[in-house]
């Protein structure tokens, strides 16, 4: 069994950056196929808050659209596999993580966040 977390404000789309999300679109997969789908609200943006919060949701892989790179060793500290570069339909998106087509651009974000905070 695995557990695969995804960003979304609006249960359509995967946000861009996973930080300030609304909520996470959790999918449980065993052999290969979705077997339950759940949406948790985050708990309120804290630098570390969001990696541990998934961990304590049995979540292994978080798929988004980008994150820094200390979101990145935050998320690997809490046993969890960051894959980024993701974006559009969230049904679409699972589908591709699942058949081995979802193209992990590995890299994180690298601009500036000024005052409103990191993405971890």
């Amino acid at each position: 069994m695995k557990k695969i977390a995804f960003p979304t404000s609006n249960r359509q789309t995967v946000d861009g950056h996973f930080g300030h999300t609304k909520e996470f679109v959790i999918f449980t997969v065993e052999n290969e196929k979705v077997t339950s789908e759940i949406y948790l609200t985050p708990p309120p943006h804290e630098p570390g808050v969001l990696p541990k919060f998934l961990a304590d949701n049995g979540v292994n892989t978080i798929i988004t659209g980008g994150m820094g790179a200390m979101a990145v060793r935050l998320f690997a500290s809490n046993n969890i596999e960051v894959i980024l570069g993701a974006g559009g339909n969230i049904q679409t998106a699972i589908a591709e993580y699942l058949s081995g087509t979802l193209i992990n651009t590995g890299s994180a974000c690298d601009h500036q966040h000024g005052d409103h905070g990191h993405d971890y």
